[in-house]
């Protein structure tokens, strides 16, 4: 009998220590508020939107990832990294306080307003095209059909995306041996204008011209750079914001 009750003993307190595990944030949440600056810094390095991960609510109850983005794109909330033993990212919901800055909450409703978008468009087919790229070279939804497809928006006066250049660079050099996936550009600018600029800056992605209008009208693009993975199946798997969610997710996708 007394053996039964250490099991129970042993059970509730293991499933408690389970449930409260997470619940401790890595930072603190009204210090990070205090200036725009501290929360910024924090924000790049730490919160990465377009990854996968768990979202509780201010109440700590576990939400759906798409709940998570709505409510910081609507609300008056910070999302902040929850301590974790295992490889999964917890992210959790806080009030704005009421003297922070408000640059704070216009900021966090702008990217989250950016990360649900992108989000919704996962698991779609990427619109139909059919372009020829800088050497000519016919590039299409049907002659990409059965790879992995990694595709970067992006236009030469974009400080953002020529600054990830050299990242671009090695991770296409890195998959350079798998014939399964694929690497192009869509670039607003004309032809001309990306050979003399690609002549100094070169990059390793097949880069289609003139994409201005199909990225605002198919893609319905309003940040650079962004990056998509499109599946074997020519579905979107990730919408991405910069180099750095990038490399994670191709790394998962490459590997199914």
């Amino acid at each position: 009998m007394q053996k039964s009750i250490n099991i129970i003993i042993f059970l509730i307190f293991t499933s408690c220590f389970s449930q409260t595990n997470h619940e401790t944030p890595k930072v603190d949440p009204i210090q990070i508020q205090n200036n725009f600056s501290n929360w910024s810094v924090y924000q790049s390095k730490n919160i990465m939107l377009s990854r996968d991960f768990i979202a509780f609510d201010s109440n700590s109850k576990e939400i759906s990832k798409e709940s998570f983005l709505d409510q910081l794109a609507n609300g008056n909330y910070i999302p902040i990294q929850l301590k974790s033993e295992d490889s999964i990212y917890y992210f959790k919901l806080f009030q704005i306080q009421p003297n922070s800055d408000t640059s704070i909450k216009a900021t966090i409703n702008q990217i989250a307003f950016d990360a649900l978008k992108n989000y919704k468009m996962e698991g779609t087919p990427f619109p139909k095209f059919s372009f020829k790229d800088l050497n000519g070279n016919l590039v299409s939804n049907e002659s990409m059909k059965g790879k992995i497809i990694v595709i970067k928006c992006w236009y030469i006066h974009c400080t953002p995306c020529i600054r990830e250049f050299p990242q671009v660079n090695k991770l296409a050099d890195k998959y350079k041996d798998r014939k399964d996936i694929l690497f192009i550009s869509l670039a607003e600018d004309s032809p001309q204008q990306l050979k003399v600029f690609l002549a100094k800056r070169p990059l390793a992605y097949s880069v289609i011209p003139d994409m201005k209008i199909y990225m605002n009208e198919k893609l319905d693009l309003n940040a650079f750079p962004t990056h998509f993975i499109l599946n074997k199946e020519g579905l979107i798997s990730k919408v991405l914001p910069n180099f750095e969610s990038l490399e994670v997710a191709l790394s998962k996708v490459s590997e199914l």
